[in-house]
């Protein structure tokens, strides 16, 4: 979710597919996580990042971060979100 069009376009079918109720756990990397990924831009995410870019449709019900061994020996910091979308929430 690194361009605004793309992060729109997932959330979009997120918020489209999901069920009111529904749970939904995000992997991202982290705050100190890494700036690229195989030579691409990423978007680090902490538990705040997450729940703006999602909004008021969702509740975060827990985060944590951990650190991600990579093939190569490097770490690399992920964060983990558990969130629910809420009842009311607008799926458009």
């Amino acid at each position: 979710m690194v361009e605004p069009a793309d992060r729109e376009g997932y959330l979009h079918v997120l918020r489209k597919t999901l069920r009111p109720g529904g749970h939904v756990i995000l992997a991202t990397f982290g705050p100190q996580g890494p700036t690229q990924c195989s030579g691409l831009p990423v978007e680090r995410y902490g538990a705040e990042d997450v729940q703006r870019v999602l909004g008021d449709g969702f509740e975060l019900l827990s985060s944590t971060l951990g650190d991600h061994r990579t093939p190569s020996g490097r770490s690399q910091q992920f964060h983990y979100a558990h969130l629910r979308q809420r009842a009311n929430a607008d799926a458009t």
